[in-house]
């Protein structure tokens, strides 16, 4: 089985992002990393301008997942599920990371215009209808993960019945005062996920007050970090009349709000969203996403887009499943 870049990162003993990065060529790689990584990629025989050569007869066997992040525990497992994928079809992966101090829709047209791979997995890269449309004129084999447009094939989970489905259990419950542990507002998940808790608190005639939406640090990953979960935590137990319960945005966050708890002395029941490994090794209660499943189909649709240019759109959007654990008792 040909070596992929996932190896080479396990013998460099670096992230797959930073092997990445090298064969991108990009500025932000030490020079000691840049010979270690190439020197590996050449002992195992992987060249990563194959694909450049494959050009010349349209089949490149390396598709591209371009994401706004990797040191996310979304994205190692979606991540997986491509890889998985991957290795049963003898193709190759690169990844493009998105930068958040740029343009994103201008990025990812230079991805597209550069023609580097032979079909492109974009993942949590949120765009608007008009910026989804005009990138149809590639003409690209592309599928999007985590979003959704009429013109591409695209695997998703509805955001919105998950958040309603974590509020209204803990409303379930007999809580009144249910706070949301958010993250920047203007980004998708979470736009979708504060629907959910509003359609939850509505259901039961709860008016909805944004001072039970609360976010912490925003600046980095738009706020889905421990550190997120933290600050937010340590901002409602704060308050003059702290929240009865808490639907945390991400299970990471969860993490740091379940350390501000342990900090602070005072705990409240709290479920999280995604359902990462480390999640049931500490009891938090979550709402499922299918991350790895989701990396796996989505891969599969795009092979099928390959192989076959004018076959339907498929669009499949998962049912995210509760989870409860010890954190709500």
């Amino acid at each position: 089985m040909a070596s992929t870049i996932y190896d080479i990162a396990n013998k460099a003993g670096v992230s797959i992002a930073t092997v990445s990065r090298v064969f991108n060529q990009s500025d932000s790689v030490s020079e000691k990393t840049r010979r270690k990584v190439l020197a590996i990629a050449d002992e195992v025989g992987y060249h990563p301008q194959a694909y450049a050569q494959g050009l010349a007869s349209k089949k490149s066997n390396t598709i591209m997942a371009v994401v706004p992040v990797i040191s996310n525990y979304y994205f190692m497992e979606v991540l997986g599920g491509i890889q998985d994928k991957l290795s049963e079809n003898g193709y190759e992966l690169t990844i493009f990371n998105i930068s958040n101090d740029r343009n994103i829709f201008e990025q990812v047209e230079h991805v597209l215009k550069r023609r580097w791979a032979e079909g492109y997995l974009f993942i949590s890269i949120h765009l608007s209808e008009k910026e989804w449309s005009q990138l149809t004129r590639f003409n690209v084999p592309i599928t999007l993960i985590d979003e959704h447009f009429e013109g591409f094939d695209s695997v998703s989970v509805d955001n919105i019945q998950g958040a309603y489905r974590a509020t209204k259990s803990l409303l379930d419950m007999g809580f009144k005062n249910v706070a949301m542990l958010s993250a920047l507002l203007s980004s998708k998940p979470i736009r979708d996920r504060l629907e959910g808790y509003k359609k939850a608190l509505n259901e039961y005639q709860i008016p909805f007050d944004k001072k039970w939406v609360v976010a912490g640090d925003t600046l980095y990953r738009d706020g889905f970090t421990e550190r997120g979960g933290y600050e937010a935590m340590r901002k409602m137990l704060n308050m003059e009349t702290p929240p009865e319960a808490c639907f945390c945005a991400s299970d990471i966050q969860a993490v740091g709000a379940l350390k501000a708890m342990e900090d602070v002395g005072k705990r409240i029941p709290i479920i999280g969203y995604d359902d990462i490994e480390l999640s049931e090794y500490i009891g938090l209660s979550t709402i499922r996403q299918p991350m790895r499943d989701m990396g796996f189909f989505a891969t599969q649709n795009l092979i099928d887009r390959m192989n076959n240019a004018n076959k339907a759109i498929s669009q499949t959007i998962y049912s995210p499943e509760l989870i409860l654990r010890k954190s709500i008792s």
